[in-house]
């Protein structure tokens, strides 16, 4: 399961992306173009970021899940 996280800091070929208050780097080999500060993207195992998700539905899609695990949502 992908969960999508914000990318919070670029670095080349890498991102630091955060989700509910964890950041860890992942590499952007697998992405079709240019990232952004406050970019959402999608991560796979491995730590590769292969998609990315418009704001609205990472929102939608964490605020699903954060009622699941029982911890906010960052906005």
């Amino acid at each position: 399961m992908a969960i999508p996280s914000r990318v919070v800091a670029l670095s080349g070929e890498m991102a630091t992306v955060e989700c509910f208050g964890e950041q860890r780097d992942v590499s952007l080999m697998l992405m079709d173009g240019p990232l952004a500060l406050g970019d959402y993207v999608l991560v796979q195992a491995g730590g590769f970021a292969y998609e990315r998700v418009t704001p609205t539905r990472a929102q939608e899609t964490l605020d699903i899940l954060s009622a699941v695990i029982g911890q906010p949502a960052a906005a």
